[in-house]
């Protein structure tokens, strides 16, 4: 059989994941084609292409998820093949056999490997069989309530709901007590229903203090299967792996080779073909139970690239062509270690809730031996509500863990985000904790140490706001004036008749108002870097102006200055004081209240969907309903009236 020909690859897909696809495609000396939505448009992944089509509309409902506009932007461009990435399509088995039937190839396992792994109860029940070991669960067709109340109450609370098409924590709720079940299904199943187009849901015991690891296997057309060792994936938040690293810490030799052949078998079952993995629970006697199946691509493969030394999308492209497996089992390296982050738009200290706008400054750390950045995103970038979050991937390499993981905090020191917050302070506790330092990892790392994790926010010291004073004198400073160089007004340095000279300055940051008086000066501002000189030791900090708001990074966190406007300040003073306003743009859910109705503090209003999740809105205060400004289906603006509350 001749290999089939592929000299264009389209990427079904958007982001990070768009881009680090596109790299290796052009490596190899691929033509590259892209898809976007309206939204995307100028997205960074439609910059890097060769070919961009548009699909229209802006949710991924209406662009990324429609197969017949894939199939037919492949058509147009000349493509032969699709990557799908991850998320979206990328375990539609629909989506796989559409391709087939279009002609083209799929960059991804058969469509029957997607039909008996891509739905969890149907995994679940095929290792069974196999003899593989499970946590307790049902994972029956029958998908009403008291079905799921039954067998909660038969397995023994807490359990975990978990969409049967789902991953990346999309359709997953924790349930602790009867009360929650009604709730919490009807909420997962809207999600997995919007995330994925299928709404059945699947129930397990949730396990306590598990570790979850997982194994890289690969396969290609000729019956050969391997696995490229394993990563660990326990620090979660909300069933999101935020850290990923490889090998997982502690593993034997055994254990790895265990689960390892345990998860070729499984691919070998299902005549899988391509990069999958298999997901464990590990627990503290060294048992492991299957979890799920991903047939596609994951997020933290970069980890497996590091310690192998392999591209993975490349071995995708060319176990299409028809080529076999380089490589066997006993030749696949393990060298090092290397530890991931995800880098996402959100705000840690207001429930992680997602943030959209645009990214004035957008820096990433600097490039070298065991540093990489997987990212989606450049300076200047929209971040939608239309899509997750996450920006990119930080991966450090190290001979070993310590310095992979001394490495990594380099970079996130070295990363600068002003505009929008994020998570890297986060991550920079996370991966300066000591308990991560001592690798005692399991799923409840994050809630056990959230304290440590997520710290109150601090008041700035006295030399931020002096310094942020000064770098605002250095970016306003008018020209000279001509017809008079030599006069005292020529330049803002706070002169006075027969007085020191000074100059009072009022500035904003973090919903702070500070006053500063500012005299003469050392401090120079070049080329965005702000240099302080004090008793001798000059300390540099990135400084940064846009428009009328200065980026300042202090102790490894980027600020946002201004200048105080008391006009704007009266103008806010008198805004609504009573109500609920939307804390970032996305599409109202459900409204879950009627103009009249009191409510109590803390009671459900409104249910927002931003970013493929659903977020809550609660009663700030309890109050009576006078008013609504939302419907079910509209899109909201950040900071718009939702509701007016008395």
């Amino acid at each position: 059989m001749n290999a089939p020909l592929i000299t264009s690859v389209l990427v079904a897909n958007r982001g990070e994941i768009a881009c680090r696809v596109m790299r290796t495609a052009k490596a190899l000396g691929l033509t590259t084609v892209a898809v976007h939505s309206s939204t995307d448009r100028d997205a960074r992944h439609c910059r890097e292409a060769d070919i961009c089509v548009d699909l229209g509309g802006s949710k991924a409902a209406d662009s990324y998820l429609k197969t017949d506009k894939i199939i037919a932007a492949a058509h147009a461009s000349g493509a032969q093949a699709i990557h799908p990435g991850y998320g979206f399509l990328s375990e539609n088995a629909g989506f796989a056999r559409a391709i087939e039937a279009a002609g083209l190839i799929f960059l991804g396992p058969p469509a029957s490997a997607i039909d008996a792994m891509g739905s969890k109860s149907a995994a679940k029940a095929l290792m069974e069989t196999a003899g593989v070991p499970l946590v307790p669960g049902y994972h029956g067709e029958a998908q009403d309530v008291e079905t799921f109340r039954v067998a909660a109450e038969r397995i023994g609370y807490p359990v975990l709901l978990k969409a049967t098409a789902g991953g990346g924590g999309k359709g997953m709720k924790v349930v602790e007590d009867v009360s929650q079940l009604a709730e919490a299904l009807a909420s997962a199943q809207r999600e997995a229903l919007s995330s994925f187009g299928d709404a059945r849901m699947l129930v397990e015991k949730y396990v306590l203090k598990p570790r979850h690891v997982e194994i890289q296997v690969f396969a290609d057309q000729h019956g050969n299967c391997l696995y490229l060792n394993e990563r660990d994936c326990s620090i979660q938040r909300r069933h999101q792996k935020v850290v990923e690293e490889a090998p997982a810490p502690g593993l034997s030799a055994e254990q790895r080779r265990a689960m390892g052949e345990s998860a070729v078998r499984a691919a070998q079952a299902i005549g899988y073909v391509g990069a999958g993995t298999v997901e464990f629970l590990l627990d503290a006697r060294g048992e492991f139970f299957f979890m799920e199946m991903n047939t596609r691509l994951q997020v933290e493969h970069p980890v497996t690239e590091a310690i192998t030394g392999l591209d993975l999308v490349d071995w995708q492209i060319r176990v299409a062509r028809g080529e076999a497996l380089p490589i066997t089992q006993a030749q696949v390296p393990l060298r090092g270690h290397a530890i991931e982050v995800r880098l996402y738009a959100e705000d840690p200290s207001n429930d992680f809730l997602p943030q959209t706008g645009r990214l004035e400054v957008y820096r990433e750390s600097a490039p070298g031996p065991g540093r990489r950045v997987d990212s989606g995103v450049s300076e200047g970038d929209e971040v939608s509500p239309f899509y997750d979050p996450m920006l990119g991937k930080l991966i450090a390499w190290g001979e070993d863990r310590e310095q992979a993981r001394i490495r990594l905090l380099a970079m996130l020191d070295e990363f600068a985000i002003g505009g929008l917050k994020t998570n890297l302070s986060f991550l920079r506790r996370i991966i300066g904790h000591p308990a991560f330092a001592s690798a005692e990892l399991d799923t409840g790392f994050i809630p056990r140490y959230q304290a440590q994790l997520l710290p109150p926010a601090q008041p700035l010291p006295s030399a931020f706001w002096d310094a942020a004073a000064q770098a605002f004198r250095q970016s306003l400073t008018p020209k000279q004036r001509i017809d008079d160089p030599t006069s005292p007004w020529a330049t803002p340095s706070g002169f006075r008749s027969g007085l020191p000279a000074k100059t009072l300055v009022v500035l904003n940051a973090n919903d702070v108002q500070h006053v500063v008086s500012l005299g003469a000066t050392g401090a120079t501002l070049h080329n965005e870097q702000l240099v302080i000189e004090d008793h001798g030791v000059r300390r540099q900090h990135l400084a940064i102006r846009r428009a009328d708001t200065l980026y300042l990074r202090w102790d490894g966190d980027m600020h946002s200055v201004s200048l105080h406007d008391p006009i704007a300040a009266v103008g806010a003073s008198h805004g609504q004081q009573g109500g609920l306003t939307a804390p970032m743009n996305g599409s109202v859910v459900r409204v879950l209240v009627t103009v009249g109705q009191a409510v109590e503090a803390g009671a459900q209003l409104v249910v927002l969907e931003a970013m493929k999740m659903e977020h809550s809105l609660r009663a700030p205060h309890a109050g009576v309903v006078k008013a609504l400004f939302c419907e079910e289906g509209e899109m909201v603006s950040e900071g718009s009236a939702l509701i007016e509350m008395e």
